[in-house]
């Protein structure tokens, strides 16, 4: 068994999404564990640069775990011919142009999400990888996640039958930050930055949706700013002017309905931050990020509605928890499966296979929220092409 280098320009490396899910819990937790075995027996081992705006952070995150490499400068980093991956997690109004130049610096490339502020943009990112033959990946981490696994096999499984309509429930209460700090970042509030629950969370409902269920057809959004005044990181008053929730309703090729509430206003009255039901034929499902539940056709109870009299019966007792089945570990950490997932295909990248999740999926994210703004600016029903290839 050998082990082989591969070296990862990390840019973005001190922000929240950066550091916390793509540095600590997905590369260093590989590089702790040894390396992505690869078919054969091999460990590809990452190396890592780091790439960041403030050099006092950097040093610090490097010292912190005994990384030597770093940067404030990214066009050195893409320079450099031992970095042969380039990963951005930098705010979304930087990244078409750090992306481009990683095209041109013929880099493998894999980045969060959305892969830039505009469909044309993202499309055109989409053209420029393929014409210049650069491996190419976008973070679906939600794919990769207990619940969502679960969903997957009973999907694979013909548990549902056919598929008649998926509801969906995303949020939580974001603090305006003037007597609690908020969790989030200013600039999610603030359109001129790039902000927006739509720019956000749509890129990941359009890959959840169209793996699972099936391709967006048209679409119906109902955007909204329900909280005009917000409070930044320095405690100063600002304007909200980024929509914080969005209603949206997905009509998808074969009839299927997906309904999905985003919303950074909500008080949580569910298990999970977000969750999923899935209503079938044959059965239903609710699923979370972790849990899911089912109750199958043969299983399902008989309500009978009256309104005057109070109900006693306990629905959730009717429903049956679906186990990890996941094996004596369990499941791993979503962003950092993927992690590996990507890694693998760039070791064996030479064999002419195509990523799955590549920059025309992530296109198709940023049309749909680019069309869901549209929709809810224009009151109307949008209908969207299939798009698989640039």
């Amino acid at each position: 068994m050998a082990e082989r280098r591969i070296g990862i320009i990390v840019n973005g490396a001190t922000g929240r999404m950066g550091y916390r899910q793509h540095l600590v819990r997905s590369l260093l937790a590989i590089r702790d564990q040894g390396g992505v075995e690869l078919e054969g027996g091999d460990r590809l081992m990452p190396d890592l640069l780091l790439v960041g705006r403030n050099e006092e952070k950097l040093r610090t995150i490097a010292e912190r775990h005994g990384l030597k490499n770093w940067t404030t400068d990214v066009d050195e980093a893409l320079a450099n011919p031992d970095y042969e991956v380039y990963f951005d997690a930098l705010v979304t109004n930087l990244r078409v142009a750090n992306l481009k130049k990683a095209i041109s610096a013929g880099k493998a490339i894999y980045t969060e999400k959305p892969t830039a502020e505009s469909f044309e943009d993202a499309l055109e990112l989409a053209r420029l990888a393929k014409e210049a033959g650069v491996v190419n990946g976008v973070v679906h981490d939600k794919l990769y996640l207990p619940g969502l696994l679960k969903l997957r096999r009973l999907i694979d499984s013909g548990f549902f039958g056919e598929i008649l309509s998926v509801r969906g429930e995303f949020g939580y209460w974001v603090y305006e930050g003037d007597w609690q700090s908020a969790q989030r970042p200013s600039w999610n509030y603030r359109s001129e930055d790039g902000g927006g629950i739509v720019a956000d969370m749509f890129p990941h409902w359009n890959y959840v949706i169209e793996e699972l269920f099936g391709r967006i057809e048209d679409v119906y959004a109902q955007t909204a700013t329900h909280i005009g005044t917000r409070w930044d990181e320095q405690g100063q008053e600002y304007t909200a002017t980024a929509d914080d929730a969005a209603y949206g309703v997905f009509r998808l090729e074969g009839g299927t309905v997906v309904q999905m509430n985003s919303s950074w206003d909500v008080r949580v009255h569910r298990d999970e931050l977000v969750e999923f039901q899935v209503d079938g034929t044959k059965g239903s499902a609710v699923v979370g990020l972790h849990g899911a539940h089912i109750q199958p056709r043969e299983a399902t109870p008989k309500p009978v509605w009256n309104p005057d009299v109070k109900d006693p019966h306990n629905y959730y007792d009717d429903w049956i928890e679906v186990p990890d089945n996941a094996g004596p570990d369990g499941f791993d950490n979503g962003f950092k499966v993927q992690w590996e997932d990507f890694l693998r295909h760039v070791a064996g990248a030479e064999e002419g296979s195509d990523y799955p999740y590549d920059f025309l999926s992530g296109a198709r994210g940023v049309r749909l929220a680019e069309t869901g703004l549209a929709s809810s600016a224009e009151g109307r029903r949008i209908s969207l092409d299939p798009l698989t290839e640039v």
